[in-house]
């Protein structure tokens, strides 16, 4: 199900700076890029540059993009953030998202014809600075089905009303992943 973005007052902060956010997108080198992990609802052509995870800042990657950092730093119980980009003819199959105390929220950067979301019945298109939110609980998928990537700043917040404290099963593979981006060692934990 998609929520209505004026329901969330730092929307108007991203949507504002969009345009800066999509500079420092369009910076990165691709090499930057990891593959998601969880590769199983992909298969390969998903990618993503994180910026923040477990509630926590990245420190380099959040050096690369001071705009966009500061931009998410004013979002209350931020939990995930980073650019997402789907490859050129690249399905993300219908799944059902881990994280029940968060609502996802998409910010378009580059969205060429071609390029969709579907959550439960409702589908939409990303348009280009304006934000989409969702409930990632829903199953829902995306595709690119042009012959260009697809960007945009992809983040969780906590859902009105769920304590700070609240905590969601996080798949094995996500937290070694987290793990590796903040240059911990296996083993060690995630804050």
């Amino acid at each position: 199900m998609f929520l209505d973005p004026a329901r969330f007052g730092f929307v108007s902060a991203l949507e504002s700076h969009w345009e800066a956010i999509r500079a420092e997108y369009l910076a990165l080198p691709g090499e930057l890029f990891d593959p998601w992990v969880q590769r199983q609802m992909h298969g390969g052509g998903w990618s993503v540059f994180g910026l923040f995870a477990m509630g926590q800042p990245i420190p380099a990657a959040c050096a690369a993009c001071p705009d966009t950092t500061w931009v998410l730093q004013q979002i209350p119980g931020l939990s995930m953030a980073g650019f997402s980009r789907l490859a050129p003819h690249t399905h993300v199959k219908p799944h059902v998202g881990w994280a029940a105390s968060v609502y996802r929220l998409h910010l378009p950067l580059v969205v060429p014809p071609g390029c969709g979301l579907r959550v439960g019945a409702e589908t939409r298109t990303w348009v280009e600075g304006r934000c989409l939110i969702f409930d990632d609980t829903v199953e829902h998928e995306a595709w690119n089905d042009s012959e260009l990537p697809r960007g945009v700043l992809l983040l969780d917040f906590l859902r009105p009303g769920v304590p700070g404290t609240a905590r969601d099963h996080v798949p094995d593979e996500v937290r070694q992943y987290a793990n590796q981006l903040f240059g911990g060692h296996a083993g060690e934990p995630v804050p």
